[in-house]
């Protein structure tokens, strides 16, 4: 077959099943795009969007994800209440396709909607504009810091972290006083290369946003985070002092090694296994008999965790 006639070919293929989807038959429709697949073009473009508002589930799916394929930026502002769609494979398929959307066009479409009556769209938009990294939703992502959802804001201080504009630090540092605890969690892992406001995070009335700043503090390799961590170490939950027990470890602390073994005897293995760990990280020679007990210990993890430091700390 010729380029020519193999190109005739696919016109036909593709107006026959454009000429299908305005089938009564909801099955009929859903093959069409199937057919379409193959062939579509910037061209399709215009059927699709109306497949958009097809009253079967399936054929929307289908028309989200063939739009995503053709790329189409004027396709973006009428995918976008997809988000909002009554069936969720639907919502899902939206949310994928503008998360691969790219160009001007596609994020203003993208920033437009971020004041969206719906607050699932509203969080949606933000996600897709990871990806994106413009520049311009900046103000827009600030704004949406404040709305009355906390899962847009959540998604906002994430997309902002995506941005990594030194501009947006302040108000990321009101999201770390968020009256919701997720979102202040989120807030303090955006701030991590900003110390003052994750040592506040670390007495945070949430036990979650302690343990998160923890973590962050132990990542930021600066000795000045260690006071603050050691002052967890006697948290009323052991989830963060066990994260302080590690990140103390990963920062190599001195002086604390002590306070680590007594750890080793504490009734909740993940404090015994982490203590194991951090002490063998800073190298705590003096441990070397403390550790060695816990060759019994009946939690096997405890027990690996100490073989591995005797290892670390071997004359």
């Amino acid at each position: 077959m010729s380029i020519d006639s193999f190109e005739a070919a696919e016109a036909s293929q593709h107006d026959a099943a454009i000429a299908r989807l305005s089938s009564p038959d909801p099955a009929e429709r859903q093959l069409a795009l199937m057919d379409l697949e193959d062939v579509a073009n910037d061209g399709t473009v215009e059927p699709l969007l109306a497949a958009l508002a097809d009253p079967d589930p399936t054929v929307r799916r289908l028309a989200v994800g063939l739009l995503e394929e053709i790329g189409a930026p004027r396709s973006v502002a009428a995918v976008i209440p997809r988000l909002g769609d009554d069936d969720e494979g639907v919502r899902d398929a939206a949310g994928t396709a503008l998360r691969s959307f790219r160009g001007d066009e596609a994020a203003a479409a993208m920033i437009a909607a971020t004041t969206h009556e719906s607050a699932v769209v509203r969080a949606g938009v933000i996600v897709g504009l990871r990806e994106l990294k413009d520049p311009r939703a900046l103000s827009p992502l600030v704004r949406a810091l404040r709305d009355e959802s906390a899962e847009v804001r959540r998604e906002a201080v994430i997309t902002l972290a995506y941005l990594r504009s030194p501009d947006s630090v302040e108000a990321l540092r009101g999201a770390a006083r968020d009256q919701d605890a997720n979102v202040r969690r989120v807030a303090v892992g955006a701030l991590g290369f900003f110390l003052s406001p994750v040592l506040r995070s670390l007495s945070d009335a949430d036990w979650r946003v302690r343990a998160e700043s923890a973590i962050v503090l132990g990542r930021s390799a600066l000795s000045s985070a260690i006071p603050a961590l050691r002052e967890r170490l006697r948290d009323s939950f052991w989830q963060v002092q066990k994260e302080a027990i590690a990140s103390l470890g990963r920062l190599r602390a001195s002086g604390v090694e002590a306070e680590l073994v007594a750890f080793l005897g504490n009734e909740v293995a993940d404090l015994r296994r982490a203590a194991a760990h951090a002490l063998g990280d800073i190298g705590a020679v003096q441990a070397r008999s403390a550790l060695a007990k816990l060759a019994t210990d009946p939690d096997a993890e405890v027990r690996k965790a100490a073989a591995r430091a005797l290892e670390t700390l071997a004359p």
